[in-house]
């Protein structure tokens, strides 16, 4: 454990006020806080209450005004159009301060919600950073989202505008936005006073009287200056799944948010001003808005806007490309996106064909990482292959390896360790902290550092009953998993993903980490499905490497040898498929719950191979 790691971590939670105020001197403010913390609003506590600034100002015009206009601040590639263009701070700062203008002469102002409904361009950037710089609060909606779910969200948010492409590209596929959004605004309680309307070339939208074209707008905008805001005034809400099916919007705040996005891209992730940093994901997540949009600008990076997937766009290769075409220093994508390449290029025969010198570090979020897939990339990358964890309810890393602070041995399965500000502890069922190596529940004890979750978007109730009741004093992650003796965080698992198999608790993520050890299966899920005599056994869905066929009886008796090796016959696991896809989020999480609704006790409901895009990518929709 390296002595800036342990200073930094140690002096996060001895003296957390002392050590956040610090970090925030990084920051511009109009106005400095009164308190760096104040717990008085319990359970979450707010960050530089009294503090004004604005993130957009502290995003791009600062560093203009420093002098580094002419730097780069974006770079949009896209795999599916081939087009490629650069913008400058000071071109940024130029067209964000239009499309201000184009807000606020449409009546938006400070505290009212606009609905972002875009692809991967320049322009979804633009607008939340120009929502951002008059004080209103922008609310992402993934592009091409199903309509009953935008209305919950237009029901919820109530916008003041939604600002809409006209479509967004897909390998092989063009998706039509608009009928989607006037799909979602026919069936909303609240109706928005308009809609901007970006016009892609690929498929133009039929306007409406209540539709504004963006670029008709953008030509007679005249540009407006920064507004300051509170530090604990919304800058967005990001809507995420909830149980109940009703979707949660997650608060972020303006100035905690800041502190956390700035700190933390040189003190994790080891990058500075002038780096090119890449997050190969879509603003429509939190890994967007914090790392493709909020956190590089706000350190003065250079951030990368990719429109495409790892495959398909058009090939393996896409991502290695892209690294080579623009010096990228950085690469954080989701675990899921390398097993893919992998999947279809297991011997790197393509990433040899790209210089890849710039690249420092691979960073890999969003689900944990099995330890073949992270052992792949390190050895034909030749870099440190990173993996973390953290939430959308987190806003940045809560475990990880800290580059900036001293790199420490990386342990395969590991999510790494606690990150400064993040008190993370694993409890029993009653609240209880477990022994190095027991599996429970994951927790954080509060306060919680700057850049989490401060609320829900006016439900204070659900906010307290989902993340703080059941054990007072700690923020429940919802992931279940073990700190081993070294304080190495392994999270395998929601806690619900945890199966009860005749009296023995296993979590579903150590089956998978174990199927994935095969030589021939390309990634896996698991998934507890009834039994009548065990109460649950574990189900396992593999999908195999390309150009690898298999007699599924063999293949699946070793597979079962393999978890009888290494966890024991208490696992159970006699029952697999092989499946050509896993049905996916369009953020690349492996759909568990539709895989358990899709098989019923010993009557397998799903078909040997799951091969249809089109219904994955429709499960995926609602269930998301």
């Amino acid at each position: 454990m390296t002595s800036d790691y342990s200073r930094s971590y140690q002096g996060s939670l001895a003296e957390p006020e002392a050590f956040w105020a610090e970090a925030a001197q990084g920051i511009h403010w109009f106005r400095e806080w009164d308190q760096v913390l104040d717990c008085r609003d319990a359970p979450a506590g707010r960050w530089f209450t009294g503090g004004m600034l604005n993130t957009c100002y502290n995003a791009v015009d600062r560093h203009v005004a420093a002098g580094r206009g002419a730097q780069t601040a974006l770079i949009y590639d896209s795999a599916m159009t081939g087009a490629r263009s650069k913008l400058s701070y000071a071109e940024l700062q130029h067209d964000v301060a239009r499309f201000a203008g184009v807000l606020t002469e449409l009546s938006v102002a400070q505290g009212d919600r606009v609905i972002i409904y875009m692809p991967m361009v320049p322009e979804t950037v633009i607008a939340m950073l120009a929502c951002a710089r008059i004080g209103a609060v922008h609310s992402v909606v993934f592009g091409g989202f199903a309509a009953n779910e935008l209305a919950h969200r237009i029901d919820d948010a109530e916008p003041r505008l939604i600002v809409a492409a006209s479509c967004g590209l897909e390998p092989g596929r063009t998706v039509a936005y608009k009928p989607l959004l006037d799909a979602a605004i026919e069936q909303a309680v609240h109706q928005p006073d308009g809609c901007i309307i970006l016009q892609r070339e690929q498929l133009r939208a039929q306007l409406s009287a209540l539709d504004y074209d963006w670029h008709d707008l953008l030509a007679k905008a005249a540009p407006v200056d920064c507004v300051p805001v509170a530090a604990t005034d919304p800058l967005y809400i990001l809507y995420t799944s909830g149980t109940t099916g009703q979707p949660k919007g997650i608060v972020r705040d303006n100035g905690g948010h800041a502190v956390a996005m700035h700190w933390s891209m040189q003190a994790i992730y080891g990058v500075d001003a002038g780096d090119v940093f890449w997050a190969a994901s879509d603003v429509g997540w939190v890994v967007g808005h914090s790392y493709i949009v909020y956190g590089p600008l706000l350190r003065g990076c250079t951030t990368v806007v990719f429109e495409g997937k790892p495959v398909g766009t058009p090939d393996a290769g896409a991502f290695w490309r892209v690294i080579a075409d623009h010096g990228v220093s950085a690469l954080f994508t989701a675990p899921t996106a390398i097993r893919a390449i992998r999947r279809d290029d297991s011997a790197g025969e393509l990433l040899g064909q790209y210089d890849l010198s710039s690249l420092r570090t691979l960073f890999l979020a969003g689900e944990r990482c099995d330890p073949a897939t992270l052992a792949w990339a390190g050895e034909k990358l030749g870099v440190p292959v990173i993996d973390h964890w953290w939430q959308t309810e987190s806003g940045w890393a809560i475990a990880g390896n800290p580059m900036g602070l001293g790199r420490f041995e990386i342990k395969p399965g590991s999510a790494g360790r606690a990150m400064p500000g993040w008190d993370v502890q694993v409890l029993d069922d009653v609240g209880s902290p477990l022994q190095a190596g027991e599996s429970g529940a994951i927790v954080c004890r509060l306060p919680l550092p700057p850049g989490s979750l401060p609320a829900l978007w006016h439900d204070e109730e659900r906010f307290r009953e989902a993340y703080f009741d059941r054990f007072p004093g700690y923020y429940q992650s919802g992931d279940a998993g073990y700190i081993d003796a070294d304080g190495y965080l392994y999270v395998m698992s929601r806690t619900d993903d945890v199966i009860n198999v005749a009296g023995h608790r296993l979590s579903t993520g150590v089956i998978e980490e174990i199927l994935a050890t095969h030589p021939d299966v390309a990634e896996c899920a698991v998934t507890g499905i009834h039994d009548e005599l065990k109460g649950q056994v574990p189900m396992g869905f593999v999908v195999l490497k390309a150009n690898v066929s298999r007699a599924e009886p063999e293949l699946i008796g070793e597979l079962q040898a393999l978890v009888r090796e290494q966890l024991g016959p208490v696992a159970a696991f006699r029952k697999a498929l092989v499946v050509l896809r896993l049905p996916k989020t369009r953020s690349g999480k492996i759909l568990r719950r539709t895989l358990r609704n899709m098989v019923d006790g010993e009557a397998y409901s799903i078909p040997p191979t799951i091969d249809d895009p089109a219904i994955l990518d429709e499960i995926a929709d609602r269930l998301a």
